[in-house]
């Protein structure tokens, strides 16, 4: 479905993405783990075309998007939910879902409402509430909620855990692996939590200070010796 071939980003003169390469099939859940300042939310950002990538290609499903501008993007069936939510403090949470709808078919905002609604029943509740007034868990799952109303083939998740209490932090990663099994979405998943990222995965990354470093199935990452010292053992990569 997204393939990522010999990306490099730059941000001024520093370089952010060092010749990445990624594959995500149609179906999977692929994560990205590493350290702060790795590169992992520059490349999603890369791939939604905010910054323009330097050199190299990306592709989704055969078309080359490398240079296509993000509005035509994310009408293709790619949608982010971004590190830190970003959702619209001042609006309401339904206004926040009508704001992620706008791409999509409005004969099916309906059904497209009650899908995240179902997924984040207290969103239901929370409907009429400014979005500026959730707890951090409830702001997540209008994030992910948005993301979901422009109906996407592939969902890129930056960080969906950061800064959330651990019981949520289960209920979030839940969500996203019925959103793969019921929903049918491909995702893709820049996580620190490298335990819960790596435990849902079918496939992984290891990125470190923008390239690529490692690369396996969930279970095989999970198990590497060096990933456990660096990520899963209260070490440092």
């Amino acid at each position: 479905m997204l393939t990522v071939s010999g990306v490099h980003t730059f941000y001024g003169n520093i370089e952010a993405l060092k010749g990445v390469d990624i594959e995500v099939g149609v179906g999977e859940i692929v994560t990205i783990i590493g350290a702060n300042g790795a590169g992992k939310s520059t490349l999603l950002m890369t791939i939604c075309g905010r910054p323009r990538a330097a050199r190299g290609r990306i592709v989704f499903e055969g078309r080359d998007i490398t240079h296509m501008p993000t509005f035509e993007i994310v009408r293709l069936g790619i949608a982010q939910s971004p590190e830190g939510r970003r959702i619209f403090p001042r609006m309401t949470v339904l206004e926040n879902l009508q704001m992620g709808a706008t791409v999509a078919d409005p004969s099916r905002f309906a059904d497209d409402l009650e899908r995240v609604f179902t997924l984040f029943p207290i969103l239901r509740q929370r409907q009429n509430q400014r979005g500026g007034t959730l707890s951090g868990g409830e702001q997540q799952m209008l994030a992910i909620g948005r993301a979901l109303m422009a109906r996407p083939r592939l969902l890129l998740l930056d960080e969906p855990s950061l800064g959330l209490a651990p019981l949520v932090v289960k209920q979030i990663f839940e969500v996203i692996r019925e959103i793969n099994e019921q929903q049918k979405v491909t995702v893709f998943l820049v996580e620190q939590n490298a335990f819960h990222a790596l435990k849902l995965a079918h496939r992984g990354y290891v990125m470190q200070t923008g390239r690529i470093t490692l690369a396996g199935t969930g279970r095989e990452l999970l198990a590497n010796k060096e990933v456990r010292a660096a990520y899963l053992e209260g070490g440092h990569a």
